[in-house]
């Protein structure tokens, strides 16, 4: 798979950070996490692992995990980020039609990118989302991962019994999930890269909206200049209107449909007029 040409529409800020995309590959891991072996590490992610976890102890770690995040982090991206939230209008507009739950997507750009956007739909305790497993098993990630709705993707084909079970259960309490369509995170990316079928397949299966998010970048002036690196962005989150997956055509059309509907949104928003790589992970 090779990087064709690309173009932005005028006025795309674009961050001068001195990172060498990948242009053949976009499935390269730009950022190297520390992670451990899970037979090492404190959980394995097998049938074992509580994938639903009904505890005291985890709920009691959830709702100080969503105080954190939305009164503690809200602050640090607001001043040292200059965190900039459009298009809740969006959610209350479609109010009946997510009371259901919904899918949240959106450009996987940063290390906090999905609590950008928990903080978009403010969903904090009531959001959930699939994790690379290893990084349960990483102490400078666990805490923050685990207690804001990740959910280890299992090592075994024997643990998928137990993570689907999860996901069932969180779709039938109207709760919603976010993933990162692209898998891969490569900070400051202003394009798309091409998407997995997987989550589209999920909204599929529950027949739920899927609600695009875009992260974008402004550049860094004024006061932000005394709280940040001069090179390092500002970030704005655009919520974008729901998109309705088409149940009057056959699955596999209609999930690609949908993925295409998505992404169509997604490049308007963020002023992409060429993308440089293919919409969708062929099978």
């Amino acid at each position: 798979m090779t990087m064709k040409e690309g173009k932005h529409k005028a006025g795309v800020y674009v961050p001068q950070m001195g990172i060498d995309y990948p242009t053949d590959d976009p499935t390269v891991r730009l950022v190297k996490v520390k992670v451990q072996d899970s037979s090492k590490g404190r959980f394995q992610f097998d049938e074992t692992y509580p994938y639903l976890d009904e505890s005291f102890g985890y709920k009691f770690n959830r709702v100080l995990n969503a105080f954190v995040l939305s009164v503690l982090d809200a602050a640090f991206h607001r001043v040292c980020l200059g965190l900039k939230i459009e298009g809740r209008e969006n959610l209350r507009k479609y109010k009946e039609q997510l009371k259901g739950g919904a899918i949240t997507v959106g450009n996987h750009v940063w290390r906090e990118d999905a609590v950008m956007i928990f903080h978009a739909v403010r969903k904090y305790y009531r959001m959930h989302m699939p994790v690379f497993a290893k990084h349960l098993n990483n102490p400078g990630f666990y805490w923050m991962l685990r207690y804001m709705g990740g959910v280890p993707v299992p090592e075994s084909l024997a643990g998928m019994r137990g993570f689907n079970a999860a996901f069932d259960k969180f779709n039938a309490d109207g709760d919603w999930i976010h993933v990162f369509p692209e898998a891969v995170r490569w900070d400051y990316y202003t394009w798309l890269k091409p998407f997995h079928k997987g989550t589209f397949t999920m909204a599929y299966k529950y027949n739920v909206p899927v609600v695009p998010c875009v992260i974008t970048f402004r550049e860094r002036k004024g006061l932000f200049l005394l709280t940040g690196k001069k090179n390092m962005p500002l970030f704005t989150v655009k919520v974008l209107e729901p998109v309705f997956i088409d149940k009057s055509l056959p699955r596999r059309d209609a999930v690609k449909d949908l993925i295409l509907r998505v992404r169509a949104e997604m490049k308007e928003a963020m002023g992409i007029i060429e993308n440089p790589w293919p919409d969708i992970y062929e099978d």
